[in-house]
């Protein structure tokens, strides 16, 4: 088995999860599959992507497991309770080849019970394909890269650089996975429980491995919790709005990173007043250019009369670490910074054609028989298939169309 525990999944996936127990347990909603690599041929491997989802499917949390979740400050009883009686559904999930070589993948059903399908199907399509491409891993060269990450991470003055782990979902393998994440902890320092012990690894988003490794689990939010909201809300307008009070009214202060890009960084600015900056610790860049984000953020809190030295700026689009300390040179002493590096992590072992990392995605397509959408900074990471909808999301928004759809 490639997943062979529920916690083998991003931290977002249960707090969102808890929201929606509590908020919105009646909801139905659409996940689609994509991958955004050309010419990558996955049909091949259909009936063993089917034959691990099944055994995905056949899993419970353990009670050591539980006992783990319960230990978080946030998860609350009840959730525990909810997920001691917790599977997942086979009958959820739909994967088909397609006659082009790629696949389809289709996830239906009640958020509450499908919202724990996405990262480890994803993890699980990464590794199949890996396996059957690259039956002889260059793992010394990946070794060599990671080696080569962490010394420029050690130059002087980064000291204060702290990066996270965010490649469950796009890792190359579940073992490579652990490895990296034991020599992260090795050679960065494990988070220790003063800002004076840390060393430069600040975590994962991955609560199993967390748990095993004794290192903190990151996460608050992601992208479909922002989108389902345009159908649960009560007006379109407003469904920046209502995600975020409704985030507030579960989590009281806690887990306090807010997502800006489901409607771009204009409408985000829009709806993120004064309240907003006063009950959210900061806001987490996933598409667009990072300088101009951050610039942009800073610039918000200040004209809200807000210190930035009391917010955190997160980055998490696509980083390398050269990247990553770029932006920590510019944002350094400004703001609070965090960093969240995910393929670059745990799937960099080299440049030849067939070691090229996959761009797989799985997007809430539908909420309540709805079509949701992000309108993304970055063109081509927005799925729907409804471009009526789209073009009416960009006129409730105001926000242009892409210079190609004009």
């Amino acid at each position: 088995m490639i997943i062979t525990s529920l916690l083998d999944t991003d931290l977002y996936k249960f707090t969102m999860m808890q929201v929606v127990l509590h908020q919105f347990p009646g909801a139905q909603v659409e996940y689609r599959f994509k991958c955004r690599n050309p010419g990558v041929q996955l049909a091949p491997y259909v009936n063993e992507i089917r034959a691990e989802i099944r055994s995905l499917c056949s899993l419970r949390f353990q009670d050591a497991e539980l006992a783990y979740l319960s230990s978080l400050r946030f998860i609350k009883s009840d959730f525990v309770d909810f997920l001691s009686l917790f599977h997942l559904n086979e009958k959820c999930v739909t994967v088909q080849a397609l006659s082009n070589g790629e696949i389809d993948i289709t996830i239906r059903g009640p958020w509450l019970h499908t919202i724990l399908f996405e990262i480890p199907v994803l993890a699980i399509v990464n590794e199949v394909y890996f396996r059957n491409t690259q039956p002889v891993p260059d793992f010394p060269e990946g070794r060599r890269r990671l080696d080569a990450k962490i010394a420029l991470l050690q130059q002087p003055g980064l000291e204060q650089l702290k990066i996270a782990d965010y490649g469950t979902r796009r890792r190359f393998s579940r073992a490579w996975h652990e490895e990296v994440l034991r020599v992260l902890c090795a050679r960065l320092g494990r988070p220790g429980a003063s800002a004076e012990s840390e060393g430069q690894f600040a975590g994962t988003s991955n609560v199993l491995y967390a748990m095993k490794l004794g290192v903190r689990p990151l996460g608050t939010l992601a992208h479909e919790y922002l989108q389902a909201c345009q159908s649960l809300g009560p007006r379109l307008r407003d469904s920046q709005i209502f995600g975020f009070e409704s985030w507030a009214r579960e989590y009281r202060g806690d887990l306090g990173i807010a997502l800006s890009d489901v409607y771009g960084m204009s409408a985000f600015l829009r709806d993120f007043d004064l309240y907003f900056c006063k009950l959210f610790d900061g806001a987490r860049h996933d598409s667009g250019d990072p300088f101009e984000w951050g610039e942009r953020l800073l610039a918000h809190y200040r004209a809200n009369r807000i210190d930035p030295l009391t917010k955190t700026l997160i980055f998490s689009d696509g980083l390398t670490v050269p990247r990553t300390i770029e932006l920590f040179q510019r944002f350094h002493g400004r703001c609070q910074l965090a960093f969240g590096i995910g393929t670059n992590l745990t799937n960099d072992l080299g440049d030849a054609p067939d070691h090229v990392p996959l761009q797989i995605v799985i997007k809430m397509t539908r909420c309540n028989g709805q079509p949701v959408a992000k309108l993304s900074d970055t063109p081509g990471k927005s799925m729907c298939d409804d471009e009526k909808y789209l073009a009416y999301l960009r006129q409730v928004f105001e926000i242009a169309a892409p210079a190609a759809q004009t």
